[in-house]
């Protein structure tokens, strides 16, 4: 690149295309970024800060949950709660929706839903975790944010991105105009345009799937998984590499990147799949559908599934367009029979 942008001068660039714009979506982004360089901070230093190991509670998922997540869901809540930008926010840390003081919930005009710190059971171990988060527009007239105003389908997303910490912090977002990545650089302390234009690569290169849960699959995705390896008998094809960290911001990312395809099928254990659609599979499908690729629970669009409860959970399978597609193929032939 030859200019230096930060990511606060790029979301002016983008809000002086729209001549309607008011400053508030804008300075919601801002926000998320700068809890993101709050949280990356205390990742860096979680041994010594002892943000490292339990929490000593259970979440909502069933889960005990690390003291990094308990921080990374606060930090979130405290940078926005305020604002007077947000309606109601909804985290996977939390039980239900988290209601905005009403002093400045009224006027807000967004809703905000996060996963604050996808991954986290690997912090330990010094492997990438990351922040995973969507915004609607409130659908509610006045007054608080409700639970409707957080239960709608990713097609009405108005933005969603992630954050990777890891060797470096990086951010990744879209509107719906194209997908850029900025890089934290922490000499500055700030988020800079260093990946414009993110678009999945025609070439896909990796495949990203736990097969150590594969006895469980159905036999479409036994099957599909076999072809990815170039295993089918009845459908040659080259065979991929497999890579797969745990972390689906870290494994989104790299597919991203180098091309591929993550997934996460539904299991005789986990008949409804695992991974939750409104906190991480729906915001990581709008940025996969813009830039370039699709998101699928195997049979229909991951943006068009319409959410009865914030902790719904979904087979996912998301990267390149024609690998999902295929996937889709192989669940329709084989799992029909």
């Amino acid at each position: 690149m030859d200019r230096l942008v930060t990511i606060e001068r790029h979301i002016l660039n983008q809000e002086h295309q729209h001549p309607e714009a008011t400053g508030v979506f804008s300075n919601l982004l801002y926000d998320i970024a700068l809890a993101a360089k709050i949280i990356a901070r205390e990742t860096r230093r979680a041994g010594l800060a002892q943000l490292l190991g339990m929490a000593g509670r259970i979440n909502v998922q069933g889960e005990e949950q690390m003291k990094l997540d308990a921080f990374a869901n606060e930090t979130l809540i405290r940078m926005n709660a305020e604002s007077g930008r947000i309606a109601v926010m909804a985290s996977e840390e939390s039980s239900g929706i988290i209601p905005i003081p009403e002093a400045h919930c009224c006027n807000g005009r967004y809703v905000l839903l996060f996963d604050p710190l996808d991954g986290s059971s690997n912090v330990e171990a010094n492997v990438s975790v990351g922040t995973i988060f969507g915004i609607y527009r409130r659908i509610s007239q006045s007054g608080p944010g409700t639970l409707a105003d957080c239960l709608q389908p990713g097609r009405a997303l108005v933005a969603a991105g992630y954050v990777v910490y890891s060797t470096s912090t990086m951010l990744v977002y879209t509107t719906g105009r194209g997908v850029d990545g900025f890089t934290l650089d922490p000499t500055l302390g700030e988020f800079l345009l260093t990946h414009p234009n993110l678009r999945y690569p025609s070439k896909a290169n990796y495949y990203s799937a736990n097969q150590g849960n594969q006895q469980y699959w159905s036999a479409g995705v036994q099957r599909y998984t076999r072809w990815l390896q170039g295993m089918d008998p009845d459908e040659p094809s080259n065979p991929m590499a497999a890579r797969y960290v745990g972390s689906l911001v870290a494994d989104f990312h790299r597919n991203l990147l180098a091309g591929g395809v993550y997934y996460y099928p539904a299991d005789i254990h986990n008949p409804s799949g695992k991974l939750r659609l409104v906190y991480e599979s729906a915001p990581l499908a709008f940025v996969a559908q813009h830039a370039g690729g699709l998101a699928s629970d195997g049979q229909r669009r991951i943006l068009d599934i319409e959410p009865d409860s914030l902790h719904q959970r979904t087979p996912l399978f998301i990267g390149n367009r024609e690998l999902v597609e295929r996937a889709e193929q192989y669940i329709q032939r084989y799992d029909q029979l």
